[in-house]
């Protein structure tokens, strides 16, 4: 084999990579040292902006494989046979916390799964949780703010967190799953995945359905106490990395089950609580789970840097027979996760390979900007329409329209009965054992014990009296046993 020969950007050889030019014996550094200024130069800039939120994450490759007709409800041709496999990659994360942050926290995790289909790119950007915190995207970033280290102290504070959440009793429903059992995942492979939001799908015959995604573990359901998580941090801050690269390096790989669960559109305007509503879940009595394929991850990155760290997902990046939602979070991550890749990774992150389309090909009039690597032939133009051979659009949507009365248009929708922001969180209580009640309370009460506003508080304990009168009593006795040590 021949021996490699290390160069400088531009391929020139490097003849000394462990000695500076001088000035002579011990003089200064020479500035014509054009490899010593070259490789300074570029390590000061090695480093991209971390993500605001889901900072720290891992990434794999796989396959989806369809193991059921879903072909009634959408025409999205990756999903159109028993059999069909599509290659994906997937990015597991934490959502509060830094790029150098832990992975064995009690926090929610991102499950943003690429699919790279022969219609272009499928980009589905979910939690393992099914609900989310707030309903309206304009809360993000406070909710967000309040989340991440305080612009004084410099770390997050209790008092933040539960304020914010004092102010959002709409937060009840999703601080009851991540205080439970399963807020602190055992690792990415033992936690079910959700798209969390509701989405549309159209089958060929222009028929539109709402749906909900649900990729449940097939290593089964394994979470960690908050003392577990505190030993195995100590140990291993990156543990849910560890353990998913050494799984797929062995060759244990993981796989999810996919089911969805579809609503006629005509039920949206008349169902008791907002379907859109991203606080809340369908109750699976009213819309069972239909199975539709597998997951399985099989292939680690080769690079964490350029494949995990510059993966570009965005809840807008649909195929047709798959489109978006009147849920209001929904439509604000359409503008804010493209918009936070191009801020991060630059207005052509879509031809960095990982984010590029696989099986189809880019083929548009965007042109230039930093790091552009994609141009036609030298005969293209670069506007539409034109008398040339360009492309040309399809004038077929890849979605139903949303002509759902109450649904569009306005800043008010429609009332719905059980409309309230507290029942669904009530009604997982009361699916608890005594055991995973008893859990619930002190994961609450420890934190809630350590806010200092006596008001935050009140309001966070008025959440959950609202939600369950023993659940408001438990969890109001603990913190004033908590607060009277």
């Amino acid at each position: 084999m021949a021996k490699r020969v290390l160069t400088t950007e531009s391929g020139a050889p490097v003849a000394d990579n462990q000695n500076s030019a001088t000035a002579g014996v011990g003089g200064p550094i020479l500035l014509q040292d054009q490899h010593l200024l070259e490789k300074l130069a570029r390590f000061n800039r090695e480093r991209i902006p971390e993500r605001v939120v889901h900072a720290r994450g891992s990434g794999a490759y796989g396959y989806f494989e369809v193991t059921d007709d879903v072909t009634g409800f959408t025409r999205a041709d990756f999903l159109s046979e028993v059999g069909k496999r599509t290659e994906t990659f997937i990015r597991f994360s934490t959502v509060a916390d830094s790029l150098g942050g832990a992975d064995a926290v009690r926090d929610p995790r991102g499950f943003a799964l690429k699919f790279y289909t022969n219609e272009g790119n499928y980009d589905l950007v979910g939690n393992n949780t099914p609900v989310f915190f707030i309903k309206d995207p304009i809360k993000f970033p406070d909710f967000i703010h309040s989340q991440k280290r305080d612009p004084f102290t410099g770390k997050q504070e209790p008092d933040n967190v539960w304020d914010f959440w004092g102010h959002s009793p709409e937060a009840t429903h999703q601080v009851t799953w991540l205080m439970g059992d399963r807020g602190i995942p055992a690792s990415y492979r033992h936690m079910n995945g959700f798209g969390s939001h509701t989405y549309q799908w159209t089958n060929a015959e222009g028929e539109a359905f709402f749906v909900k995604y649900h990729f449940k573990t097939n290593q089964g359901v394994r979470s960690l106490s908050s003392e577990q998580a505190a030993e195995l941090v100590g140990k291993d801050a990156n543990s849910h990395q560890t353990d998913l690269l050494q799984a797929i390096e062995r060759g244990v790989n993981p796989s999810w089950t996919l089911h969805v669960q579809v609503m006629p559109a005509a039920d949206a305007a008349d169902y008791r609580f907002n379907p859109f509503d991203l606080t809340k879940v369908w109750p699976h009595a009213d819309y069972p789970l239909q199975r539709v394929g597998r997951l399985v991850l099989d292939r680690n990155p080769d690079n964490v840097f350029a494949e995990v760290e510059q993966a570009a997902f965005s809840p807008n990046n649909f195929v047709p027979g798959i489109g978006p939602s009147p849920d209001k979070m929904l439509q604000g991550r359409l503008f804010a996760y493209a918009d936070a890749h191009r801020y991060r990774l630059g207005v052509n992150h879509t031809q960095l390979p990982v984010n590029a389309p696989k099986a189809a090909e880019a083929d548009n009039y965007g042109r230039d900007g930093v790091h552009a690597t994609r141009y036609g032939s030298r005969h293209d133009k670069n506007y539409e329409p034109n008398s040339y051979a360009g492309p040309a659009q399809t004038d077929a949507a890849l979605a139903a329209p949303l002509a759902i009365h109450g649904w569009t248009g306005t800043y008010e929708t429609a009332a719905h009965a059980k409309d309230d922001h507290f029942f669904q969180a009530g009604e997982l209580y009361r699916l608890m054992s005594e055991e995973e009640k008893g859990r619930l309370v002190a994961n609450i009460a420890g934190g809630l014990s350590q806010v200092t506003r006596d008001d935050v508080i009140e309001k966070n304990l008025a959440h959950f009296h609202a939600a369950d009168t023993d659940y408001g009593k438990r969890v109001e006795e603990a913190v004033r046993a908590l607060r009277e040590d």
